[in-house]
């Protein structure tokens, strides 16, 4: 990873400063994919067990990725995950599915945070207070872990899901809108696991 793009411990060492302990930073994969679920994950970094070099998930390769995730699980206070089916996506629409699932994720948690990061989502009432950075995972390392775990895990289902579908290509584009993900909707029409309320699947022709 190039020098300098590493996410900082600045706002978790100010909160730490003033006797915020347990920051927890949220953060979700699969907002903008035409199938599969959407992924929250929660992680509150240990302040005595700093884990290095955290970076958003999107600059970060998938063995990186993996890697930290690994570390992540193993050094942090508390980690927690929520997965928010395709199906439920198209009923409540994939901004309600996200706040859905980063609630669901900080109720998992193990230990109860007393501040929230978030990268840029505002959720209402959580009973601690909350700051919503834009391009959080980028610029907050706990908002970075958080990136990576709901990515990891999230790339994860995706390739399971490439077992039961492979003439789609999850395991390639993670159900991405790419040239070949939307020329075997065209062809195939969309399985079980794709959202039907998203263009890119309903304007690949006359699919259902």
């Amino acid at each position: 990873m190039a020098p300098g793009r590493s996410a900082s411990y600045r706002y978790e060492a100010q909160a730490w400063r003033g006797g915020v302990a347990r920051v927890a930073g949220l953060d979700e994969a699969g907002r903008g994919p035409l199938a599969g679920p959407l992924v929250a994950a929660a992680v509150i970094i240990d302040p005595a067990r700093r884990i290095r070099r955290l970076a958003d998930s999107k600059i970060l390769s998938a063995e990186r990725r993996e890697a930290f995730f690994e570390v992540i699980h193993a050094r942090a206070l508390a980690v927690s995950v929520a997965v928010v089916d395709h199906a439920t996506i198209d009923r409540i629409n994939v901004l309600e599915a996200t706040r859905q699932a980063m609630r669901q994720a900080l109720a998992g948690l193990s230990v109860a945070p007393e501040l929230v990061i978030t990268d840029f989502v505002t959720l209402e009432a959580l009973g601690c207070p909350q700051k919503n950075l834009v391009d959080g995972d980028a610029r907050c390392a706990s908002v970075a872990a958080a990136s990576i775990v709901a990515k990891v895990t999230r790339d994860r289902i995706m390739l399971e899901a490439d077992k039961l579908y492979p003439e789609y290509g999850f395991a390639r584009h993670k159900g991405y809108a790419t040239p070949e993900h939307l020329e075997a909707l065209d062809r195939l029409g969309p399985c079980p696991l794709h959202r039907r309320t998203f263009s890119g699947v309903w304007r690949q022709g006359e699919l259902f």
